[in-house]
């Protein structure tokens, strides 16, 4: 098990609007001798921007292992991944571990009989408790029953206790009614269920699954029931990670605008580490810096309440009045077909 290291570094984030980042490519060229650092995150700054750090890609496989991408997590090549993860936690950074993704099959060996749950269940307990990983990130993106991943979470409260951290990742349009939803479960139920063991669920808002570049798929999720501080947009940080990517010069008003009209905007979330703009791969936690300096001055900005331009003040008013519209439009379809 890795040490927690004591380090002399920068202040630790406030996590007031979460910055969150997602760490698979660990390494560059998949070479042993290539690691990719988590330390500039906590040292290249005065203040620790990033919250949370979700190691990815945790794997279940058929013969009861678990792989961490293409190896298990004890092998060598990840050495430097638990040493880097360990210094964040000393210094602040919760770092949690990412199940499941695009690749399937971990969800689905999850969710048989009890003895099979047990069985696929019991690498993955081991896993957390081994690396001292604080929480889980379960991006469901296969089939998983609704009773499913209420068993997976009550299970993971029960051995890691209340403090341990819950999150899920569905495409954005799974937290609006009727969209569209990778996982199989309704997330309105589960979040009705077990909404309290739940942390925040870190919306994919890119793939054409929901768009970064405007407040408006943020709203829908809101006006449709999910609390904001629940809610973290979710969105590539570089063009070569997926589609979907917002340039950072337009992503900056957006952010102002989420944080504006609703002070407990849950964050956001960067696919991947590795190569964030603006540093790219030579300064890849500068997204990290960039994210929390625009949440955070946009929150600084309210609540000294800026004086927005009238046109903006006019559009925002038409959105408003549309989202009100839309919203009593669902209830009432909602009492009529009940």
């Amino acid at each position: 098990m890795p040490f927690l290291i004591p380090a002399a570094c920068a202040e630790a984030a406030v996590d007031d609007h979460r910055v969150v980042l997602y760490y698979q490519t660990t390494n560059s060229n998949n070479s042993a001798s290539s690691h990719i650092s988590l330390l500039p995150l906590i040292n290249s700054a005065p203040q620790i921007s990033v919250t949370h750090v979700l190691v990815a890609a945790i794997h279940i496989n058929e013969d009861g292992g678990v792989h961490l991408n293409d190896y298990p997590p004890e092998d060598p090549f990840f050495d430097q991944v638990w040493t880097d993860t360990a210094q964040l936690q000393a210094a602040g950074v919760t770092v949690m571990g990412m199940v499941g993704g695009a690749a399937q099959g971990s969800f689905r060996r999850l969710d048989g009989d009890d003895a099979s749950f047990e069985k696929f269940y019991k690498p993955l307990h081991d896993m957390v408790g081994t690396y001292n990983l604080q929480g889980l990130d379960l991006d469901v993106e296969e089939s998983f029953s609704l009773n499913g991943i209420i068993r997976l979470i009550d299970r993971l409260k029960k051995d890691f206790g209340d403090g341990f951290i819950i999150s899920l990742a569905p495409v954005a349009s799974a937290l609006t009614e009727g969209g569209g939803n990778l996982s199989g479960f309704n997330y309105f139920d589960l979040e009705k269920q077990r909404g309290s063991s739940i942390a925040f669920y870190n919306g994919q808002f890119y793939f054409g699954w929901g768009n970064a570049g405007s407040a408006s798929d943020y709203e829908a999720i809101l006006d449709d029931g999910f609390p904001a501080n629940k809610v973290v947009m979710g969105m590539v940080t570089n063009p070569s990670n997926g589609g979907g990517y917002i340039d950072l010069d337009r992503e900056a008003p957006v952010l102002q605008e989420l944080t504006s009209e609703n002070p407990t905007f849950g964050g956001v979330a960067g696919w991947e580490y590795f190569n964030s703009n603006p540093g790219g791969t030579a300064s890849p936690w500068q997204w990290a810096a960039w994210m929390a300096e625009h949440v955070r001055s946009a929150a600084v900005t309210t609540a000294e309440k800026r004086e927005i331009p009238a046109t903006e003040a006019v559009w925002r008013g038409i959105r408003k009045a549309g989202r009100r519209v839309r919203r009593e439009a669902k209830r009432v379809y909602r009492h009529y077909i009940a």
